[in-house]
């Protein structure tokens, strides 16, 4: 930094030209600390940051210097937090999700870290064979969410907030918490039916319990459907239901649909007895599954048929089906 032309061409530069290019002329002579220092001096935008510091930090596997220096300077990266938070829009933009997660740890975004190790679970994952072999990313996402808790417990003592750190209630923690539980279950169950043989994929995306409602409902229809019959699987789909709060019936109704598709009538009778004895169905919820079956009963041979209808309830229902089958 004492050298003559170095001097010179700050001189120039600091009269003449962009924050980018005096920040630029920095790293290209491995000044990092001053590179930082002068943007921050200079209150530059976020794009000056990624494009003069942060890109090529971590091009030249550089990016751990990076983080020590910024805690350097502001150990509570407050400073920080605007050009932080570009960072890891970079990065999730360009799909750099391994950098992005390490970033997330130095910043101890711990919500977003979490994020993070749920997206390497799930992403593309064909199978739940596939799936259990990364199981140990739920657990991490687990261990993220307990830090957050006890340093949200830490902070609220000391009134303390980081602005750039996603925020979540206790309760919604909490929630996700049980999700991840949950799917750990899930993953488990159809890992080993799967192994098995008793379970086949038969739609991608592979369905989660951290998609939508509907995607819900089709994991717990594939937890009723994956074992080696309806009751092996039914109380984790029971529980899937109960804790998204999701349309058991229609779930139920679903389910029933594929076992006449799948030839297993006596499957639909076990189902009609988890249901029932379930404690939380509806007196008319037997019928109704049944009905929705027999709505199919051209392909339901004779005997079972004859069964199905023996086995529902309301004498107008079975009459109507009784006519429908011989009209």
């Amino acid at each position: 930094m004492n050298n003559t032309y170095y001097q010179e061409c700050l001189f120039y530069l600091h009269n003449y030209s962009t924050n980018l290019a005096i920040i630029s002329f920095y790293m290209r002579h491995s000044c990092l600390r001053e590179a930082l220092l002068h943007l921050l001096n200079k209150e530059s935008p976020p794009e000056v940051f990624i494009e003069g510091i942060f890109q090529p930090s971590y091009k030249s596997g550089k990016l751990h210097t990076l983080e020590n220096l910024l805690e350097s300077i502001d150990p509570t990266l407050e400073s920080w937090g605007k050009y932080l938070i570009a960072a890891c829009q970079h990065l999730q933009k360009k799909n750099y999700y391994h950098i992005l997660y390490e970033l997330q740890q130095f910043m101890k975004d711990q919500v977003r870290a979490a994020m993070t190790c749920i997206r390497f679970f799930s992403h593309k994952a064909k199978t739940y064979t596939e799936l259990g072999e990364k199981l140990s990313w739920l657990l991490k996402a687990k261990d993220h969410l307990k830090i957050y808790l006890q340093d949200t417990s830490r902070s609220t003592r000391r009134k303390k907030t980081t602005f750039f750190q996603k925020k979540m209630t206790a309760a919604d923690v909490s929630r996700h918490m049980n999700t991840l539980q949950l799917q750990m279950e899930v993953t488990r169950f159809l890992h080993r039916c799967e192994s098995a043989g008793t379970s086949q994929i038969t739609t991608l995306p592979l369905p989660t319990l951290f998609g939508n409602n509907h995607m819900k409902m089709d994991v717990a229809c594939k937890v009723m459907l994956g074992g080696k019959n309806v009751e092996d699987g039914f109380g984790i789909a029971f529980r899937v239901l109960q804790d998204f709060q999701l349309d058991a019936a229609a779930t139920y109704c679903r389910a029933a649909r594929q076992l006449v598709e799948r030839e297993k009538y006596s499957e639909i009778q076990q189902l009609l007895k988890c249901v029932s004895e379930s404690g939380m169905a509806a007196k008319s919820d037997g019928d109704t599954i049944l009905l929705n079956c027999l709505e199919a009963f051209k392909r339901i041979p004779p005997q079972e048929l004859e069964v199905l209808i023996q086995a529902i309830h309301s004498d107008d229902n079975k009459v109507s089906r009784i006519f429908s089958k011989w009209c």
